[in-house]
């Protein structure tokens, strides 16, 4: 046996065993991304992937925030919400699909950015405000519950970023909210939606702060 081949038999474990670190680390990382809870991104992983999604002109940005979900944990116990939330995220990836990114922000609020391939965003997203209305089995019965959508098309606002995008989706969702009208879309207007007034509302305070909506 030459001395080329020799040492490179010799280097044969060493580099199998950088391989397997690195897949490891991969691993690990990958892991580190996702919520344990629901299977999606975290913030960090939605972030990276959204922020690549939101440069493509067809680019709808999402923001979905469960309704009374303190009140469901209260009621119905914290594994009755620990299935809505999963359940929840669930049927926001498979809305989705493979082009897009769903994440979970925190709590029961859940981002998306999906390509809206056909101009039909409202129609889509009224179709997917449903879905997540459906009613999911709980131990013993069944917990019923809404989810207020927020909802921004990017290139309504080519000057925002992800950050940009996320906050007036976010306050088109609060409108919706308090409005009980289920989805809102962040038009070319204003939204007059405090973070005092979202705060508020999130604690059962009162504010006579007003809340402007613009033409969906």
């Amino acid at each position: 046996m030459n001395t080329l081949a020799t040492v490179l038999l010799s280097a044969l474990p060493i580099a199998v065993g950088w391989a397997v670190h690195v897949w490891w680390l991969r691993g690990c990382l990958n892991t580190a991304r996702r919520d344990p809870l629901t299977g999606l991104v975290t913030r960090d992983g939605f972030t990276r992937r959204a922020g690549v999604l939101v440069k493509d002109p067809r680019a709808v940005v999402v923001l979905a925030d469960v309704d009374k979900f303190k009140h469901i944990n209260d009621t119905y116990g914290h594994a009755a919400g620990d299935a809505l939330l999963k359940a929840t995220a669930d049927r926001l990836a498979r809305h989705v699909g493979r082009t897009g990114v769903a994440g979970r922000l925190g709590g029961d609020e859940f981002a998306a950015v999906l390509l809206d391939h056909h101009g039909t965003a409202a129609d889509l997203l009224g179709v997917l405000h449903g879905v997540l209305a459906r009613p999911v089995d709980g131990e013993g019965s069944a917990v019923r519950t809404t989810v207020s959508l927020g909802w921004v098309r990017g290139a309504d606002f080519p000057g925002d970023d992800l950050s940009g995008l996320l906050r007036r989706a976010d306050e088109a969702m609060y409108v919706a909210k308090q409005a009980r009208t289920g989805t809102r879309r962040a038009g070319l207007g204003r939204l007059l939606a405090t973070v005092t007034g979202r705060r508020a509302s999130r604690t059962g305070a009162r504010t006579d702060a007003p809340v402007v909506g613009v033409t969906v």
